[in-house]
């Protein structure tokens, strides 16, 4: 099941990626590196087989960890 292979901190990358932040704002929200989120980014790419940040945030839906609440 891809949903288990993305880790939590994926997915919080995730959710704020759909809600439309950068990457430089995601990362001062999780006290991360600029690097770091765009190292997320990739893996959830590859990990959700898609090709662009459209991909990921309809692929997130599809699977379950993101909603429209």
């Amino acid at each position: 099941m891809i949903h288990s292979k993305i880790s939590t901190r994926e997915q919080e990358i995730l959710q704020l990626i759909a809600h439309e932040y950068r990457s430089h704002e995601i990362a001062q929200m999780l006290f991360i590196s600029v690097n770091t989120v765009q190292t997320h980014r990739r893996n959830l790419l590859d990990k959700l087989r898609v090709k662009n940040v459209a991909g990921l945030v309809r692929r997130g839906f599809e699977i379950g960890v993101l909603n429209l609440a």
